[in-house]
């Protein structure tokens, strides 16, 4: 990682002086799935989108060209992408190649993934056991907790970790979704994110108050060395005043985005819908501590991508 030092300080000093390029990105594939999550309505597409792979290595060398080291790959569900004999892991194979330091998937785990070439694997966890399935369906968790133990049990060695979206249905199973990734074995880490209040799901959106409560618990549980990925200066960030996040989108051009219609944007959905007032992505308060330099954040980042 050292050998990287001298790139991320010129990146820096350049976006003091206005050159502001991404680092991350994020790059949606397809956006079919095999599940009807409530908090989404990929499900609902009548025909869904799903890219070439030369459509997605253009879109890979636009990304690289740019400035941007890291990828992130979502879906829909990545392991449904295809083309021909390509499958994800040729995907990640492929911005290996280009040049990017680290790529990174996002999967619900309801299909195998082991031997992923992924420099890190996020499995998306809504809670525990009936929790979880409340919000994705019967049987999805059991489903994904088998999958993440045959990853292990069979080599799996990269980073594993959980992305839980905090809502109102899920809010009283965070503290036993913390204890969970704490005892298995198999996860190393949990982000905590909360829901961001698009048009067809504002109704999951969680009241500021009881969201700066929750976020003021995840604080406590980080201090006793809970395994969550959250910097304190990034949770403190996504503090709600009067309704507002603290971490506005005045930072998230750290990372660009492509989504799975081809369009692109210097910044996240929720900045394209005009909903970063009310911003739940954990990216976003990470962002605002990573380019204020706060080493905790820093020092997390650089643990996390190596």
């Amino acid at each position: 990682m050292l050998s990287r030092l001298p790139y991320l300080a010129w990146w820096y000093i350049r976006s003091l002086f206005g050159r502001k390029t991404p680092l991350q990105s994020v790059i949606f594939i397809l956006d079919q799935c095999n599940l009807r999550c409530k908090h989404c309505s990929v499900y609902a597409i009548a025909t869904p989108r799903i890219k070439s792979y030369e459509q997605i290595r253009e879109e890979l060398l636009y990304c690289y060209n740019a400035g941007s080291r890291f990828v992130d790959f979502e879906g829909g569900e990545l392991y449904l992408w295809k083309d021909g004999a390509y499958r994800i892991d040729d995907v990640i194979d492929l911005a290996h190649e280009i040049g990017f330091w680290s790529a990174t998937i996002t999967t619900n785990a309801q299909l195998p993934f082991v031997g992923s070439h992924a420099d890190q694997i996020w499995v998306s966890m809504d809670g525990v056991g009936p929790v979880h399935d409340d919000i994705r369906g019967t049987g999805v968790f059991r489903r994904l907790e088998q999958h993440i133990a045959d990853y292990r049990q069979q080599g799996g060695v990269k980073p594993l970790g959980v992305n839980m979206v905090i809502n109102n249905q899920n809010v009283d199973d965070v503290l036993n979704a913390l204890e969970y990734v704490r005892q298995n074995p198999y996860i190393d880490t949990i982000s905590l994110n909360f829901h961001t209040p698009f048009e067809e799901t504002k109704d999951l959106f969680l009241d500021p108050i009881r969201r700066n409560g929750t976020i003021d618990t995840l604080i406590e549980y980080k201090r006793k060395g809970y395994p969550i990925m959250n910097t304190i200066p990034g949770l403190k960030a996504m503090k709600m005043d009067n309704g507002v996040t603290r971490c506005t989108d005045k930072y998230c051009w750290i990372t660009n985005f492509i989504f799975s219609d081809g369009s692109r944007a210097p910044k996240c959905m929720g900045f394209v819908h005009q909903v970063c007032d009310r911003c739940g992505f954990s990216m976003g308060g990470e962002m605002y501590a990573l380019y204020h330099l706060d080493p905790r954040t820093i020092l997390a980042g650089l643990k996390l991508r190596t």
